[in-house]
């Protein structure tokens, strides 16, 4: 219970670590640290649920604190953007988009479902048409810069 009578919550982090790298030092320790997570348990645990990935690789997090400071967190699908750069095999997108601007890469169609299909396995997309995350996999694909071709 807290000072005031109420009960005491618990406190969500959302991080975004490289897939193998998590360490007790920035961000990830003072993130954590901060909300009295000892850092190296986690670095320890993510590390060890991401060795599939191709070291890394963002991974986004959400860390749930509990009030006697243990934690559970859940690993997203890497961002779409970073997706969408190693499959056209750039580094950024273009720095202008729009019509008559030229592309930074390009991408086929097989890429655009290839990388739905990895959203997919997100809690927050499985119960969504694979269609529909196609579609927004393209429109995150031309809000880059990048052109998908048929």
């Amino acid at each position: 219970m807290s000072a005031k009578g109420g009960a005491l919550k618990n406190i969500f982090v959302k991080l975004i670590v490289g897939a193998g790298q998590a360490a007790p030092t920035p961000p990830v320790g003072p993130a954590l640290g901060s909300k009295g997570v000892k850092a190296i348990d986690f670095c320890k645990e993510f590390n060890a649920r991401t060795a599939s990935y191709a070291p890394g690789v963002p991974i986004p997090v959400s860390l749930i604190v509990k009030p006697d400071r243990s934690f559970a967190f859940e690993l997203k699908s890497p961002p779409t953007g970073y997706l969408l750069l190693k499959a056209a095999g750039i580094e950024k997108g273009a720095a202008e988009v729009g019509p008559g601007k030229p592309f930074a890469g390009e991408i086929s169609l097989k890429h655009v479902y290839a990388i739905a299909q990895i959203k997919k396995t997100d809690d927050r997309h499985k119960n969504l048409e694979l269609e529909g995350i196609c579609k927004s996999v393209v429109a995150t694909a031309k809000s880059m810069g990048i052109n998908v071709v048929v």
